[in-house]
């Protein structure tokens, strides 16, 4: 990875906050870290140039964050959880803050339309390989401060999160049968907070959200994260033309908890798929019909080829999804994931 590059964007970024325009989400922190990371550092700062425009200031805080669960989840207070966490990666290393805050933030999933966990996960995988960067740990810090100012739960999680009793089951939990099986809101009209305040009203979601048995080990978890990043690969193809935003994120959100995994305490993993299963269900029972059709011929690309076209595209969530797309390619060697980001790309 090009260090200069990234850190050079970091620091434009930092200025800005991490929403606009109300609450849309600030991309620019996990586009250029999935350019430079596939080796486009060339574009980043011409992307940044066109993309900074939109952006707000940072948000300035209130006050000191002392009582953080009164705190959690309110966006007033985002420039105070953006101070907070900044103070906390100084006084701390960074694996420890993660590792405390992860299972308090992880019920929140939802948080920026799962954008928060999904700027952690880039954030944390650019520091692996620069532990003491500061400008990395700026980031992670800003990172964690919106997912804190935009916590929001996905209806039916809690008691899953807590610890439910294990559900009966052999063998691998079967990820694709437990997404086939999510029921769909009947009013999928307005933005995701809507969208998602509909699903306790639907009678088949929580016994759908159940249907995943919770993983009996870490292994388990990460087996589970991997087939569930590449289930819903395959399921962009056939959905994605309903709404194909926000449907990338049933996608990306599980990726950026699969990446984050290595520097959590594997106590933790069982969790983190939790979760992550949970959004991409939610995501889909929001936002995809419950019939798909037929998946669309794309022309056929290398890996490197189909992260090239979307750099080239431009647009942050066809880069991003071509980032997650290609860890699911390395996982799985399934060709047909290949033809997603192209996908989107049109739709797009």
């Amino acid at each position: 990875m090009s260090d200069g590059v990234l850190d050079e964007a970091y620091e434009r970024l930092h200025r800005t906050g991490p929403e606009f325009e109300g609450w849309l989400s600030n991309h620019g922190p996990m586009a250029v870290e999935a350019l430079v990371r596939h080796g486009h550092q060339q574009r980043v700062h011409r992307w940044l140039d066109d993309y900074l425009g939109r952006l707000d200031e940072l948000p300035r805080g209130l006050r000191p964050i002392d009582d953080w669960r009164s705190a959690l989840g309110d966006p007033k207070r985002a420039g105070d959880w953006l101070t907070y966490f900044d103070s906390q990666l100084r006084e701390h290393p960074w694996r420890a803050v993660l590792g405390t805050w992860w299972p308090r933030l992880l019920p929140g999933i939802a948080a920026g339309a799962t954008h928060g966990v999904i700027r952690v996960g880039h954030a944390v995988r650019a520091l692996d390989s620069a532990d003491e960067n500061p400008l990395r740990l700026a980031e992670l810090g800003q990172a964690l401060g919106y997912w804190a100012a935009r916590w929001q739960p996905i209806p039916g999680t809690d008691q899953l999160l807590a610890g439910e009793p294990e559900r009966p089951g052999t063998g691998d939990i079967d990820v694709a049968a437990a997404l086939a099986g999510v029921s769909r809101i009947d009013d999928q009209t307005g933005g995701i907070r809507d969208r998602l305040g509909r699903l306790p009203g639907v009678p088949r979601w929580e016994p759908a959200l159940a249907a995943l048995r919770p993983a009996r080990s870490p292994a388990e978890a990460q087996r589970g994260l991997t087939t569930l990043v590449h289930r819903a690969g395959l399921d962009y193809l056939r959905f994605g033309h309903t709404n194909p935003v926000m449907l990338v994120h049933a996608v990306t959100a599980p990726t950026a908890v699969l990446r984050t995994l290595p520097a959590l305490d594997r106590a933790l993993w069982a969790p983190s798929l939790t979760a992550a299963w949970a959004a991409t269900a939610a995501m889909t029972s929001v936002y995809a019909p419950a019939d798909g059709i037929a998946p669309p011929t794309v022309a056929p690309a290398t890996p490197a080829e189909v992260f090239a076209r979307a750099a080239r595209h431009g647009d942050e969530h066809v880069v991003k999804l071509a980032d997650a797309i290609l860890d699911a390619y390395a996982a799985s060697g399934d060709d047909r994931l290949l033809t997603a980001p192209g996908y989107a790309g049109q739709l797009i």
